[in-house]
């Protein structure tokens, strides 16, 4: 199954093999902050040991899981209110998310200009990319990135999308 955040419509589609529509999984309640709505969801993240889409909730500044088949999201990172911050717990504006093998968390923030790193369990991440809500150009620093990847020893690949670059940042 293909998991698509069909982001201005405020939910998840699924595409089965050759399918020409997607399914609604999850969403399509309009935008808002309550667990069985999403806003504006962008990066999606599809964890398969706990059968469960992992979303970017964009503006709502959080990071939520919806286990398929359920009826709401499980809070996973940043606001439950929609609040925005620059704090280790807080977004403004998170856009990709991923999960390493050890069931990390790794988010970007797109206007604070950073990635920030949750460890399995914790709700304080650590920024591993980029400084706290200071935009640059250097070799330290990030100016709005969109998207990473991570390569099969941990390294982050990040989308420095206002420095028309791709920064390399080894394992933390």
């Amino acid at each position: 199954m293909l998991y698509v955040g069909d982001t201005y419509n405020h939910r998840i589609l699924g595409y089965g093999p050759s399918a020409i529509n997607g399914t609604l999984i999850f969403g399509g309640n309009g935008p808002g902050i309550n667990k069985t709505q999403l806003n504006t969801p962008r990066g999606l993240f599809f964890d398969s040991y706990s059968n469960s889409v992992i979303i970017a909730n964009t503006q709502v500044n959080n990071v939520v899981q919806y286990v398929l088949d359920a009826q709401e999201w499980i809070l996973l990172a940043g606001s439950s209110n929609g609040s925005s911050g620059s704090t280790s717990m807080l977004f403004n504006d998170p856009t990709q998310v991923r999960l390493d093998p050890m069931g990390n968390i790794y988010i970007c923030d797109l206007q604070n200009h950073r990635i920030q790193l949750f460890y399995a369990g914790q709700t304080n991440g650590s920024t591993i990319a980029g400084i706290t809500s200071v935009g640059g150009n250097n070799a330290t620093t990030l100016n709005g990135p969109h998207s990473f990847s991570l390569d099969n020893q941990l390294n982050l690949y990040v989308a420095d999308t206002n420095n028309n670059r791709i920064q390399k940042f080894l394992r933390y």
